[in-house]
């Protein structure tokens, strides 16, 4: 991916890639959009793709791949055991981030229930520097807790902060010291925090988790799900790193740890993932639990084509044409909604562009969940599927109150190679639209709520009839246009 400076004297991010393949898209009337809308729920995951015309849900598992990932999946080794695709995967793990042992596993969340049932145990802390839902989920299923420990900046939607994923490391010793070594089983780094923007960590931040985890004896984790992203931060805006090669920065970062854990649905542009692991204890605490949960031990829930395509996505994720065009793609967008009044977190991070909910609908309160409204009326203004990543996302603390997110934002995730700069200015154009005419949109309240997990099933309906309202002013807007 390249930044091109154009005779005009624009400079758009540039796609260092062609298209082979294309798939057909659709695009409802504003009033079936109103209307499929209110049928999935008001829940952007309960919507049928075929009624989606630019699915920014997640960049998870929908990422393309490339001609070379396809062809190798057609070498791959069927065997139960002892299979040579196993074997081509160990080898590349192997090769990136240095350490012997490895499990597969189906995906991330997977990852996080063998790593959470290895080690967690009732009254058990767990420090990171933010949580993922399915991370919590499983660390609290098990009576353990999680300490989220991330910068003030972090929490601030707009500032000059250029790794505002960074730990707080002075909370994270006092926590250790207050809670006690035999407490905490491990910490976990998010490299990059997935439910406050895609942000980053630096390599120096990284180093300095590293060193207090040495001085008490604490086991670190990675989850590199996101790391793709952050290396190309790190590269790009760490000025100690500018001249590191992608792979020395993944070597730096993957001897600080002790166990690294990835969704290949994100990091590798397939589906499946995996546990890497430095210490041949940890890999026999956890190794008996894969047949359990997972699969055999040398596929692990994974098809060995998908397994083949990570071997060749986990070397693509090593090349800075490759894992710039998401940050870059998502930086233009952005940086685009900002210039046009729209409140979105800056700097841009990965994953996908953010819009701060609460300052585009603050005429909302939270318990009308404005960034899970914000996602059901971007669907009706443009057929975009976002993701709500606020109050909806979080689970209601133990009287039943709701746990209010700390950030309420509409993730607009980038898939890796699917859409084009005038699809991204489409999207662009429909979120300006809804920003200016913002006043129409109006809460949401459950009707099914799930005790867990609420975000991928629950059901919730408008409140009053704003969607009608908002769907009359688009068709008012843009006639026949779709």
């Amino acid at each position: 991916m390249a930044h091109v400076k154009f005779f005009s004297g624009k400079t758009l991010p540039l796609e260092m890639h062609k298209v082979r393949i294309v798939q057909k898209l659709f695009l409802p009337p504003v009033e079936e959009r109103c209307r499929l809308m209110n049928a999935a729920g008001n829940n952007t995951f309960l919507l049928q793709n075929r009624d989606v015309f630019m699915d920014m849900l997640t960049d998870s598992g929908v990422n393309a791949m490339s001609d070379l990932q396809q062809s190798a999946m057609l070498r791959a080794d069927d065997a139960y055991a002892g299979s040579e695709t196993y074997n081509r995967m160990v080898a590349k793990v192997q090769e990136i981030f240095g350490f012997e042992y490895f499990l597969p596993v189906h995906q991330g969340r997977a990852a996080e229930n063998i790593l959470a049932t290895a080690f967690v145990k009732p009254g058990d802390v767990i420090p990171m520097n933010f949580h993922f839902t399915t991370t919590k989920a499983h660390i609290t299923r098990l009576g353990g807790r999680v300490e989220e420990l991330i910068i003030k900046e972090g929490l601030e939607p707009v500032n000059d902060c250029p790794f505002k994923g960074n730990f707080d490391i002075p909370r994270l010793e006092t926590l250790i010291q207050e809670v006690g070594v035999e407490k905490i089983p491990f910490v976990r780094i998010e490299a990059g925090t997935n439910l406050v923007g895609g942000q980053p960590l630096s390599l120096q931040n990284m180093r300095e988790v590293s060193a207090v985890c040495k001085k008490y004896g604490v086991r670190l984790i990675l989850d590199a799900s996101l790391l793709q992203d952050n290396l190309w931060f790190i590269k790009s805006r760490e000025a100690a790193c500018k001249n590191m090669t992608i792979r020395e920065i993944t070597t730096e970062i993957a001897s600080l740890m002790d166990i690294i854990y990835f969704s290949a649905r994100k990091l590798g542009f397939a589906r499946g993932g995996g546990i890497s692991l430095r210490h041949r204890e940890d890999e026999l605490r956890m190794k008996e639990f894969i047949p359990l949960y997972e699969g055999f031990l040398t596929y692990g829930g994974m098809s060995v084509r998908e397994m083949e395509a990570i071997v060749v996505g986990l070397d693509e994720s090593m090349d800075e044409d490759v894992i710039s065009q998401g940050p870059q793609f998502i930086e233009y967008m952005a940086n685009e909604l900002h210039r046009r009044g729209v409140p979105v977190v800056l700097p841009a991070g990965g994953l996908g562009c953010h819009i701060n909910a609460s300052e585009f609908l603050a005429h909302l309160p939270h318990e009308q969940y404005p960034a899970g409204a914000l996602a059901a009326a971007l669907y009706i203004a443009g057929g975009v599927r976002g993701m709500e990543r606020g109050t909806l996302s979080e689970q209601r603390n133990e009287d039943g109150s709701e746990r209010f997110a700390e950030l309420e934002l509409l993730r607009l995730a980038m898939p890796r190679r699917v859409y084009t700069l005038s699809q991204v200015e489409y999207a662009i154009d429909r979120v300006e639209w809804l920003y200016k005419n913002r006043a129409l949109v109006g809460g949401l309240r459950f009707v099914e709520e799930p005790s867990v997990l609420r975000f991928f099933f629950g059901r919730l309906e408008p409140i009053g009839n704003w969607q009608e309202k908002l769907a009359a002013k688009f068709r008012e807007d843009f006639g026949d246009s779709l």
